[in-house]
């Protein structure tokens, strides 16, 4: 058994959740502890269930919660050394990390973290640092790459090799620069360290899917600067463009912002 929960995606709080029989892990704590308590009863799991938590990065929309959380389930946290650093400055984190908790990893390096295989790898953002990583388990190769302000050759490797995808498609560009934010913003948002636009989700997809990758998941969408219909049609649109149809080639959905989605069952079948 391998699944997925989506627990939220978004800038209102990131959190990803990733089971085993008898292991799951976290990969970000930006939702509050209360509605995470409360999602896990709604689906019959036991918090305490969680034995890891790794973090992408600083920003509090994915981290607000991971002091509290870790301290409540005694459960360490994995980390680049400057995304701790970041964790431990950021005023959103009440409660920062027990010390005993704090552990750190390295980008392209493998973690044995109890059922699963987990490898950090680099993703350009505008925060202390950000990582993507790849989770496996029983020959299966789950993905996760939020906040996205470039396409690297690594990012294009790591598509290359899952079977399982979560990805960012923040914004619809044009939306963006038409919309009331302020040029800096707009900047920031479009721009190298910035995020993912739908259009670009479109393109690294059919550029580096393979016919191993079974489902794909839109994440991180922006209230204001995009909607989950039009990041799919869009999307829809670039991969159809180049042959490929979701459905057909791959599935797709879109993650919700503020509600839990799955579970999702991870499997070569």
């Amino acid at each position: 058994m391998f699944r997925f929960i989506s627990f939220g995606s978004g800038s209102s709080g990131n959190c990803y959740y990733l089971c085993t029989e008898h292991d799951a892990l976290l990969i970000d704590a930006g939702v509050g502890i209360r509605t995470l308590k409360k999602n896990f009863s709604l689906y019959g799991l036991s918090i305490q269930s969680v034995h890891h938590i790794v973090i992408t990065h600083d920003h509090a929309d994915h981290i607000k919660s991971v002091g509290s959380l870790s301290h409540d389930l005694h459960v360490p946290v994995y980390a680049t050394a400057l995304v701790h650093h970041g964790i431990d400055r950021n005023y959103s984190v009440r409660h920062k990390i027990d010390h005993a908790d704090v552990h750190y990893i390295e980008k392209g390096k493998r973690y044995e973290l109890g059922d699963f295989t987990v490898t950090p790898f680099e993703v350009p953002h505008d925060s202390s640092d950000c990582v993507g990583y790849r989770v496996e388990h029983d020959g299966v190769v789950f993905c996760l790459i939020t906040d996205v302000g470039s396409v690297t050759d690594e990012i294009r490797r790591q598509i290359s090799d899952a079977h399982y995808l979560v990805i960012e498609a923040n914004h619809e560009l044009e939306r963006l620069m038409s919309g009331p934010y302020p040029k800096k913003l707009k900047d920031r948002i479009s721009g190298e360290r910035g995020h993912m636009a739908n259009h670009t989700c479109g393109e690294v997809l059919a550029e580096c899917a393979t016919p191993q990758l079974r489902e794909v998941w839109l994440c991180h969408l922006s209230d204001e600067n995009n909607h989950p219909e039009l990041a799919r049609l869009t999307v829809t649109g670039v991969l159809n463009a180049h042959g490929i149809v979701p459905g057909v080639d791959f599935q797709m959905e879109v993650l919700k912002r503020g509600k839990p989605m799955g579970p999702y069952e991870l499997t070569l079948e």
